[in-house]
């Protein structure tokens, strides 16, 4: 038996504090070189401040951080990156109107002499992008224009251009398909060969069981558990670590849908002219309508196009047998349609706005009172539907930034239940979400379809599909091939459908 490997990362007694809050209250754990080192906890447990801090862009209050057994402080990004540490951060970091060369080699850019080598970095973003699985993207293209998918290979692409020691990943496979996820992992494979060390931050438990070698958990920004066999862990273990309680069915109890409960949203003949055509479907009052697809198969376009986001070429979208106007939200707003969009950050939320404020943000005419607005109206509304979900850290006048990802999503389903939506559209409502508040985000859901709201989910994760819907819709390269009842299909089958196309 050999002796176990000198860590590569060594954290003792991290603490981070912020204004009224402390983000890390005593982390311990350390990183073996060429090992994936999982690191688990719930949204909010200082995941993310964990990274920040070993990346640079924090620094901490108390502990220590040793690296390759020296003791260090990195002042900021660049220090760490020039160390050897690169991260992946879970809200991109690319600069949109630069190319994609550019954003690979922000910072440590290509020269002689003091003269640029633009098309060194483009050769060697271009191999880095085959690496990756994705010859399709042109390294002169603007990141900008990019797909949230393809955007994230970008960003793997230029952690792996600074040929670092330990590669520091969080929920990098979040917005990918399963194909690219293998892809990932295989070079997640070949770096680790090469001694190359891994943090990997996943929700997703079945991923943490395939690549990661041991875990660390995380609960309220202390380590409550590290250096466990990624492979032999429970998962009632980890979960029960996480959440400080078990949690022995994920997802609610369906119940069936009145079979004379009327159609509330009707879609038909609907195309945008270049991602997906012909699209029809109904949801009905109380019924959970789920879209699974691949990345790039038009789940989201379908959404925005069916909100009003999006102007459509063909077709019609109907509410409560009203027709809607082509790309107009004011008009889908005003039949009492919501959408949760894929991208809460960019799309959904005001982040430097109150939480109050972004619950009622598309409700501001009720809070008008001759030409103002009630202030003290809108943090008692907000207040009530904060505390009957549970949003944390508690308190109304919070800035939306400071919250965790579960929560953001919390507030932007408060923004919804406001208006009191008679149809609500989820893209990925559960993207970078803990598993505790996950299983409380279904549970908000089914009681929504259970009061009468007509519910679409768009997910990468099948399983979730399949749990939470009533009826499930595949697509296929812009096209539907399967349209049926959730029980009536598992995973297997949905894989088989997006990868061929063939309807059952």
């Amino acid at each position: 038996m050999t002796a176990p490997a000198a860590a590569l990362l060594s954290v003792r007694g991290l603490v981070k504090r912020f204004p009224g809050v402390t983000a890390l209250q005593g982390v311990d754990f350390e990183v073996r070189a060429g090992e994936v080192h999982c690191l688990l906890g719930q949204n909010g447990a200082g995941k993310s401040t964990l990274i920040k801090v070993l990346s640079g862009a924090h620094r901490p209050d108390e502990g220590e951080i040793y690296w390759r057994g020296e003791l260090v402080s990195f002042g900021n990004p660049t220090a760490a990156m020039r160390s050897g540490v690169a991260a992946i951060y879970q809200e991109l970091d690319l600069v949109a109107g630069l190319s994609v060369a550019d954003n690979v080699f922000l910072g440590h850019e290509l020269s002689t002499m003091g003269f640029s080598q633009r098309a060194e970095a483009r050769r060697r973003t271009r191999a880095l992008l085959d690496l990756l699985g994705h010859p399709e993207i042109s390294p002169d293209r603007d990141v900008g224009q990019l797909s949230v998918a393809h955007q994230q290979v970008v960003s793997m692409a230029r952690a792996l251009s600074l040929d670092g020691q330990l590669l520091i990943m969080d929920e990098p496979s979040a917005v990918l398909d399963p194909d690219e996820v293998r892809v990932l992992f295989g070079v997640i494979r070949e770096l680790t060969a090469r001694g190359v060390a891994v943090v990997y931050i996943s929700h997703r438990l079945a991923e943490i069981r395939e690549i990661g070698d041991r875990v660390t958990v995380l609960k309220d920004g202390r380590t409550v558990a590290t250096g466990l066999s990624a492979r032999e862990v429970k998962t009632s273990e980890l979960i029960a670590l996480m959440t400080g309680r078990v949690l022995d069915n994920v997802f609610p109890d369906r119940k069936p849908v009145a079979p004379d409960a009327p159609e509330v949203l009707v879609v038909r003949g609907l195309g945008d002219g270049d991602r997906f055509r012909d699209v029809d479907f109904t949801v009905r009052s109380g019924e959970v309508v789920g879209l699974a697809g691949l990345v790039g198969s038009g789940r989201s376009e379908i959404l925005e196009t069916v909100y009003g986001a999006r102007k459509a070429a063909d077709g019609t979208v109907e509410v409560n047998g009203r027709a809607l106007r082509r790309g107009s939200v004011g008009a889908a707003v005003r039949a009492g349609m919501g959408l949760c969009p894929e991208e809460r950050k960019s799309q959904g939320l005001l982040l430097d706005q109150a939480v109050y404020r972004n619950i009622t943000v598309s409700s501001l005419s009720s809070f008008a009172r001759f030409g103002f607005l009630d202030d003290r109206a809108e943090r008692a509304r907000s207040g009530r539907l904060t505390e009957a979900l549970d949003v944390r850290p508690a308190g109304v006048d919070r800035v939306v930034r400071g919250l965790s990802g579960g929560n953001q999503q919390k507030v932007v389903l408060a923004r919804w239940l406001l208006r009191e939506c008679r149809v609500l559209l989820l893209d990925e409502p559960t993207r970078g979400v803990d598993v505790g508040a996950r299983s409380e985000i279904y549970e908000l859901i089914r009681e929504l379809a259970d009061s009468g709201v007509a519910v679409v989910v768009v997910s990468s994760d099948i399983e979730e599909v399949l749990g939470l819907a009533d009826r499930v819709l595949v697509l296929r390269e812009g096209r539907v091939v399967h349209d049926g009842p959730a029980d009536e299909i598992d995973e297997s089958r949905v894989l088989d459908l997006v990868m061929e196309g063939h309807a059952a």
